[in-house]
């Protein structure tokens, strides 16, 4: 699977269908259409996004007699990993440890979720 390019990104409807994707490792277009949640989205649109997700090059296609079966081209952990980057350097110039104090100002991260995270970094 490719690295993902930082300038790239998925738009939600997209995203959901990365997610579906990623979790089924490969698959028709019934197969993710059967996979998304309720309510489902129209095959058509589901299809659309496919494509615009092959255009991006987050997807590959392998032709299967007259149907394609769509495989993910990037890792859910490659992209994670670009979106958090760009995330981090989007609202916290680049910083993680201010990313981290916005954290604890916002009280979605504890002292002990800090000392739990310092031990395993210790422990590594």
């Amino acid at each position: 699977m490719k690295k993902t390019d930082q300038t790239k990104s998925l738009t939600r409807a997209e995203e959901q269908i990365m997610q579906v994707l990623w979790q089924l490792q490969k698959g028709f277009l019934k197969d993710i259409v059967d996979a998304m949640p309720d309510p489902k989205p129209h095959s058509n649109t589901v299809a659309t996004l496919l494509k615009i997700l092959v255009e991006k090059q987050f997807v590959q296609t392998e032709p299967v007699g007259r149907m394609h079966l769509y495989i993910p081209a990037v890792s859910r952990e490659a992209y994670s990993n670009s979106s958090f980057s760009g995330l981090i350097k989007g609202y916290f110039g680049g910083s993680y440890s201010k990313a981290v104090s916005f954290l604890v100002e916002e009280n979605k991260l504890t002292v002990e979720d800090l000392e739990l995270l310092l031990q395993q970094l210790k422990n590594k």
